[in-house]
Formats: structure tokens, sequence, C-alpha cells
């Protein structure tokens, strides 16, 4: 059995087995409904709220992720229990110490898997590209808006060619009519050139932080030895799902050569022409699909032996 990948975002789940070039199987909203019973006929549900697991990426309640992980293993992958394969998990930025080590107890105690190996989420994006240095602007749900302005984003949004040109574009746009989910119609104009601008330009919004290009010369003028940092600015990836906002990224790469030393020269990745087209939406999973097939070959993961013996701690020895 391959080794499966599992990336659970603030939006969405991903997983799947590792096939690298391949989109993955199972893409399922991180959100569940609670179901409850009415105390009266027994059987008959009870419609509750919605649950949204993870917020940035984080997981607040557990009990409700640990079912979306169960129906995407045995349903989903078609694991049979006591069968468990091996697992990629694709970890956020900065995930806490404590989280990790919950993540991992859960996958072996709850799930029995076979082995075990957990990578930063920008990190595999690097591989999704064919890189292994460079730097990740990671765009997604979990940075960005609510669930009907997220759709409104993903439909309209769009990026005028350079700040010069901005207000004029955004101006001079037609205003497009949209139902709402509720019936209620509204008219989206200039906004749907706002959106990218705040990204490259906060302060024209009162917004008093650096936009994407300045974020990230900044970020990489603090990384050390001073002459790696060439390298990661001609390596950069821009990812996630607001990343393909239409323009944003020919625009970014503009921004960015305004704001750099001239001496060096800004340059986005793209993937190989061989990757599937929704790469860069999902950069993580694609990314542990390739790294699983050399960490499990080669023996790098966490095995149920080692966890046994060393508890959950061990994924900050082996994992990193």
């Amino acid at each position: 059995m391959e080794p499966a990948v599992l990336d659970s975002g603030s939006m969405y789940l991903k997983a799947g087995f590792a096939i690298p070039d391949q989109d993955p199987s199972i893409i399922l909203p991180t959100s569940m409904t609670r179901v409850e019973e009415d105390g009266v006929h027994g059987n008959d549900g009870v419609i509750g709220d919605i649950i949204h697991p993870i917020e940035r990426g984080i997981i607040k309640d557990w009990d409700a992720m640990e079912d979306l992980w169960r129906y995407t293993f045995y349903t989903g992958l078609g694991w049979e229990p006591g069968n468990e394969g091996q697992l990629l998990v694709a970890e956020p930025l900065l995930t806490p110490k404590v989280s990790r080590e919950r993540m991992v107890q859960t996958m072996f105690e709850t799930f029995n898997v076979g082995g075990l190996y957990a990578v930063e989420q920008a990190v595999l994006s690097l591989y999704a590209v064919g890189r292994i240095t460079g730097v990740v602007i990671d765009a997604g749900h979990g940075k960005i808006d609510l669930a009907t302005v997220e759709m409104l984003k993903e439909k309209y949004a769009a990026v005028a060619e350079d700040s010069s040109a901005y207000v004029a574009t955004a101006e001079a746009c037609p205003k497009i009519q949209h139902t709402l989910p509720d019936g209620q119609v509204i008219s989206v104009g200039r906004e749907r050139y706002d959106v990218g601008e705040a990204l490259l330009r906060p302060s024209i919004f009162g917004i008093e932080e650096d936009g994407l290009a300045e974020q990230l010369l900044r970020s990489v003028s603090t990384c050390s030895p001073s002459e790696n940092q060439r390298q990661l600015i001609e390596n950069i990836v821009l990812c996630g799902g607001t990343s393909m906002i239409r323009g944003l990224d020919s625009r970014f790469q503009k921004e960015a050569v305004l704001v750099a030393n001239p001496s060096v020269r800004p340059s986005l990745i793209k993937p190989p022409e061989y990757m599937p087209d929704n790469t860069l939406i999902n950069s993580a999973w694609m990314g542990g699909a390739i790294l699983a097939k050399v960490v499990f070959p080669q023996n790098q993961h966490i095995t149920k032996a080692e966890y046994d013996e060393a508890g959950p701690p061990i994924v900050h020895r082996k994992c990193f």
C-alpha cells in the first residue's frame, strides 16, 4: 500500500495516496455539522451548529478533528482497521509543540498508523515546484475571509497591472450583479481590485502594514548567513487559494523588483509543466506526495516501535 498524505487546512482537508503527479483524491471542507439526538424519538437527529475544528491552521476541536480523520482514513482512503498504512502529515508553520505531540499520539494510538512523518507545509510547497531552497508566501483561507467573501474573491477578484493603473482600472471596471445565498442581489465593482491591492499596498486603505513584497524582503533580510539571501529571493513560491487572484503573480513580481536591492532580481517559481494545473493550490499536499516517496523507503519516518519506546515527543527529534 502506498503511503498516504494528509494536509488538514482551515478550509479544506486534502488527502490521498502519494502519487505526486496527481491531485489529492480527497478534498473535503474542514467543517462538520453537529447532529444530536432529540431525546424523544431516539434515533432522530437534530441538526446543530457548524463546527470548524481548525482555526488559522491550528486544531481547536480535537474530537471533531478525529471524526473527520476517521472518515478520511477508513471511508475515503479505504483503510481497514488493523491494517492501516503509513502517513505523511503536512503541518502549519509554528505549530505549537503540544499540538504536534497530540497529533502524533492520535495517529499512533487512535488510528494505529504503521509509520508517520510530519513536515511544515511551506517546506512541502517548495518540493512541489522542484526546489529545496527558497521562500514561500502561503496566502490560504485561515489568513483571509469568511465563506461568502471567500467565494466572491475567488470568482471576481483581480489585480491591477501596477500601482499607477490601480485607480483608473478600479474606477472603470463594470459592475457585476451577484446573487447571495439568501437571495439578496449585490453589485460588485471596484472591490474586485481592492482585494488584491490591499495585499500589495495596505497603507492606501489605512492599514499600517507593509505589502506582501516588503514583508517578504524584510523576512529574508533577517536570514543568516547573508550570502544565502540571494538564493531565497530568486526562488519565491506564491501559493494558496488567494494566490490564484488574476494578475497577482505578475504584479507581485513587479512590486518585489521595485523594493529589492538592484543587484538581486526576485523571481517567482512556477511548477514544472508535468505537474497538475492545481499544484499551487495543493502545493503542500503535492510536496508531501513527493517527499513520502523518499522518507518511507529510506526509513526516515517514526516507526511504531520508536513511538512505543519514546512516546509523542519523538516527533521533535525525527521530524524537523
